[in-house]
C-alpha cells in the first residue's frame, strides 16, 4: 500500500468509514453516561429476558441468586474458644530453650513497646494480634501460631485469635512474670533450695550468674548486693508495681527472676533495667562503657527513692531510707593561723565549734597511707588493719584535718538495720590514680557496732554484725576492669583472708551489713560484701 499524504482522506484511500465518535457512542447506550455504569446490568436484561419466556416466578429466583453473589461478605471473623477436642492444637511447636523474657519488650520490626506479643516458637517480638498486624503476619508467613501477651500474660493462637487456658504453659508465664506468695518469700532464707534449668544444670535461686552484655559488670555486682538484702528484697518481690514508674517496676521483676526457682537459664539478664538506668542517667551509666560502682549506688539508690514516692525532705518516707539511711553527728572547726613579725606562723586561738547532724546512705572508710620502702626480701609491704580500727572515724573521739578545717563524725542512734561501708583505696591526682594495696580484716561473724553510735538507745548493748557473702574485682592496673560476684551458697562464711588471698588484683570494698541488735544471744547476719574497682 502506498504511502498516504497529509492531504489524503482515509476514507477516500482506503474505502471505509471513520471511527464513530465518543458522543455518538455514549447516544446509542443511554446508560453510559459521563463514564458512569449502565443504567441496566447484563444480569438484569438476562432476568427480564427469562421473565418473558418462562413466567414471572423464574424472574424472582434469578433475582435472589444473582444478588448474593453480588454482596460478597469480606470481614474476618476471629474465634473466641478452640474448636471442642481441639484445645492443645499448636501447643507441640513451643520451644523454651529459646524464649528469653529478660530482653527489653519492643517490636522487632517497629520497635514500639505498646501491646507486645512473644512468639513462642521462635522468641520474637511483635507488636499486636489484630489482622493487620505484625504478629498477625508472622503467623501466616512462617506458621508460628503461639503468642503470648508480655503484659497480660494471656496466651493465643494466631491466625484464629482465640485464648489457650491451658495448665501446661503455665511455666512460661511464671518466668515471663514470676510471682509469689508471702510464704514463699519468707522460706527463702530458712534452706536452700536446689533447682535445675531445661538443660538440667543445676542452680541456687537468688545466686544465679547476671550477663555481662558489654561493660556493665559494675552494675550486676551492685544490684546483686542489694537483691540479698531481706526486707528490700521481700518488698520488691511481693508489692505490685504496676502503677510504679518504670525504675522501680523493672527492678521488682529483675529481683523476682533472680529468685525464680523454675528458670529455664540459670542466670538472667539485666538487659531491660540497663536500659532504663541509662535514660534516666543519661547515659551516664550504661552497659557500653566501666563506671564506678560506688557513684553507680550513690545514684542509684537515691533514684530509686524518688521513683517509690520517698520525700527529698522527709526522713524515711521510703523503704530505701528505712532500710540504709542512718544520722551522723558532724562536729568543725576552723583552724586559722597567721605569719607574725618574724614570718613564723602563728596559731591563733581555737574557734567556736560547730555541730550539724546529717543523714547518710553509706559510710566511706579510710585506709592508712600504704608504706613507701620494701621488706627484706625486696617485695612490697602489704599491711594489714583490723576493720574495728577504720571505723574508729566516726567514734567521735578523733579529729581530722581536712582543708582548714579539723572534724569529728559520730555515729547517732539508732543505726540502720543494714550498714553500707565503702573503703576508699584510690587516690586520684593530675597524673595518675594511686592504689593502697592494704588488706582489712575482720571477723566474719562478731563485728560489734556498739561503741561506735552515741545515743540514747544504744545503753551499751552490742550490735554485732558478719559476712555472708562477697565479690571482687578481676584485674589489674592497666588492664580493663571485671566483677566477679561469689557467695557460699552451703551457709558457710567465706572469710576476709581467702578473698584477698591474690594480692595482685584491685579491689575496692563495699560492705552490706546487718545491724539487727542482738537478741537472744543470737547475732544478726550479714547481707552480703563486694569488692570493686
Amino acid at each position: 500500500m502506498a504511502k498516504r499524504h497529509a492531504v489524503d482522506s482515509l476514507e477516500d484511500i482506503a474505502g471505509t468509514d471513520s471511527p464513530a465518535s465518543k458522543k455518538y457512542r455514549s447516544d446509542n447506550h443511554p446508560g453510559f453516561q459521563n463514564g458512569g455504569l449502565p443504567s441496566r446490568t447484563m444480569a438484569q436484561e438476562a432476568a427480564e429476558t427469562r421473565e418473558q419466556i418462562e413466567g414471572p416466578g423464574a424472574s424472582d429466583a434469578v433475582d435472589d441468586g444473582g444478588s448474593d453473589e453480588e454482596q460478597v461478605d469480606t470481614r474476618i471473623y476471629r474465634q473466641e474458644a478452640p474448636i471442642e477436642g481441639y484445645d492443645d492444637l499448636y501447643l507441640d511447636t513451643i520451644d523454651r530453650h529459646v524464649l528469653d523474657f529478660d530482653f527489653e519488650k519492643l517490636c522487632s520490626v517497629t520497635l514500639s513497646n505498646i501491646n507486645v506479643y512473644a512468639c513462642l516458637v521462635c522468641g520474637r517480638y511483635y507488636q499486636g494480634r489484630g489482622p493487620k498486624s505484625h504478629a498477625y503476619f508472622h503467623a501466616l508467613d512462617v506458621d508460628h501460631h503461639v503468642y503470648i501477651n508480655m503484659q497480660t500474660q494471656k496466651i493465643y493462637v494466631l491466625p484464629e485469635g482465640y485464648e489457650v487456658k491451658n495448665k501446661s504453659l503455665d511455666d512460661i508465664k511464671f518466668v515471663s512474670d514470676p510471682r509469689y506468695t508471702k510464704q514463699e518469700v519468707m522460706a527463702l532464707d530458712r534452706a536452700p533450695k536446689e533447682a535445675w534449668a531445661l538443660n538440667g544444670k543445676q542452680y541456687t535461686p537468688g545466686f544465679v550468674g547476671m550477663n555481662n552484655i558489654k561493660d556493665n559488670d559494675y552494675f550486676n555486682v551492685v544490684i546483686q548486693a542489694l537483691s540479698h538484702v531481706p526486707p528490700l528484697r521481700n518488698y520488691f518481690m511481693l508489692d505490685d508495681f504496676t502503677s510504679k514508674p518504670e525504675l522501680a517496676k523493672r527492678l521488682s521483676i529483675l529481683v523476682r527472676k533472680i529468685w525464680n526457682p523454675r528458670a529455664f537459664k540459670a542466670h538472667v539478664s539485666p538487659h531491660e533495667l540497663l536500659q532504663e538506668v541509662s535514660l534516666r542517667s543519661n547515659k551516664k551509666f550504661a552497659l557500653t562503657q566501666q563506671a564506678d560502682p560506688v557513684d553507680f549506688l550513690s545514684w542509684f539508690l537515691n533514684n530509686l527513692h524518688i521513683a517509690l514516692g520517698g520525700s527529698k525532705t522527709k526522713p524515711g518516707s521510703s523503704i530505701i531510707q528505712q532500710i540504709f539511711q542512718g544520722k551522723l553527728k558532724i562536729e568543725s572547726q576552723a583552724i586559722t593561723a597567721k605569719a607574725d613579725a618574724g614570718d613564723r606562723l602563728r596559731f591563733e586561738e581555737a574557734a567556736e565549734v560547730k555541730a550539724d547532724v546529717s543523714r547518710f546512705l553509706f559510710l566511706t572508710l579510710d585506709l592508712p597511707a600504704a608504706p613507701l620502702f620494701q621488706d627484706e626480701l625486696e617485695r612490697n609491704i602489704i599491711p594489714q588493719v583490723p576493720l574495728t580500727s577504720i571505723l574508729s572515724k566516726y567514734d567521735g573521739l578523733k579529729a581530722q584535718e581536712q582543708l582548714n578545717h579539723r572534724r569529728r563524725y559520730r555515729l547517732l542512734h539508732p543505726l540502720p538495720p543494714y550498714l553500707l561501708f565503702h573503703i576508699k583505696r584510690f587516690s586520684q591526682n593530675k597524673f595518675v590514680s594511686e592504689r593502697n594495696p592494704t588488706i582489712v580484716t575482720f571477723d566474719a561473724r562478731n563485728l560489734n557496732m556498739g561503741p561506735k553510735g552515741k545515743g540514747r538507745q544504744c545503753g551499751g548493748r552490742s550490735r554485732e554484725a558478719g559476712l555472708e557473702g562477697a565479690a571482687e574485682e578481676e584485674g589489674g592496673l592497666g588492664t580493663d576492669p571485671g566483677f566477679v560476684c561469689g557467695t557460699d551458697t552451703e551457709g558457710a562464711v567465706v572469710s576476709w583472708g581467702e578473698l584477698l588471698a591474690d594480692l595482685g588484683k584491685e579491689e575496692k570494698l563495699i560492705g552490706v551489713l546487718d545491724g539487727e541488735e542482738r537478741r537472744r544471744g543470737q547475732a544478726g547476719r550479714c547481707v552480703d560484701l563486694v569488692v570493686e574497682l
